[in-house]
């Protein structure tokens, strides 16, 4: 995987990025890993000040920002989006990279709502909203994925950076399936398992988000 980095999108992470990078470092993925997050998050800098990682520091506010900022910034020809409170597993990397490789496709969704996926994340109104989302996508857009709010993604760098990504905060989220489509590119999801957090507490306000995702896919219907 010499030609793939890791975009590991960090704010307030220092109980669980440690441990995501030490899960990484030991199934040698042999992979580029690029943190990006804000230069006054001191103390997730200082919680792996002794990791072999690129610090990214982002330009913009938002987790949007971050990803943007960091796959804009990439040279290798693959990027993953990687959280890092430890809800990805690692070790689906290999199967992504194997299926984005059989398939030739532009980017490959991880999908917690195919068979063999699953959360232990979900909330009744989480999951009641990523369905809503991902049939709303399907219906408007023919998004080709069942999960369009998780942003388990592995992707080519240069088709991103043609996509001109405007969402620097959670609506990043859906403007990146869309747009895709939108421009014809060829995407496909795979089965995954989405863990406990190992620390932290979740950014995503299920209202306040939901209504900022559903009024940008709106945007991106009328107005593409």
């Amino acid at each position: 995987m010499e030609n793939l980095t890791l975009i590991i999108p960090a704010k307030n992470e220092k109980e669980s990025l440690p441990h995501v990078l030490d899960e990484i470092k030991k199934l040698n993925l042999n992979c580029k890993i690029k943190v990006c997050l804000a230069d006054d998050d001191i103390d997730t800098i200082e919680a792996i000040k002794n990791y072999q990682v690129e610090l990214f520091y982002q330009n913009k506010k938002g987790y949007g920002a971050a990803i943007i900022e960091g796959i804009e910034s990439d040279e290798n020809e693959y990027f993953c989006i990687f959280n890092a409170d430890g809800s990805f597993d690692p070790s689906e990397l290999s199967k992504m990279v194997d299926k984005m490789g059989n398939e030739k496709v532009d980017f490959l969704f991880a999908s917690r709502y195919l068979e063999l996926g699953g959360s232990d994340d979900d909330t009744f109104i989480t999951l009641l909203g990523n369905k809503i989302f991902s049939l709303i996508g399907k219906i408007f857009f023919k998004l080709p994925i069942s999960d369009i709010l998780y942003t388990f993604v592995i992707g080519k760098t240069n088709t991103f950076k043609k996509l001109n990504i405007k969402e620097t905060d959670f609506r990043f989220c859906v403007e990146l399936p869309i747009r895709s489509v939108i421009e014809k590119y060829k995407i496909d999801d795979i089965p995954s398992y989405e863990r406990p957090r190992i620390g932290g507490i979740k950014k995503v306000n299920a209202f306040k988000d939901g209504w900022l995702i559903l009024t940008c896919m709106l945007k991106l219907f009328f107005y593409k």
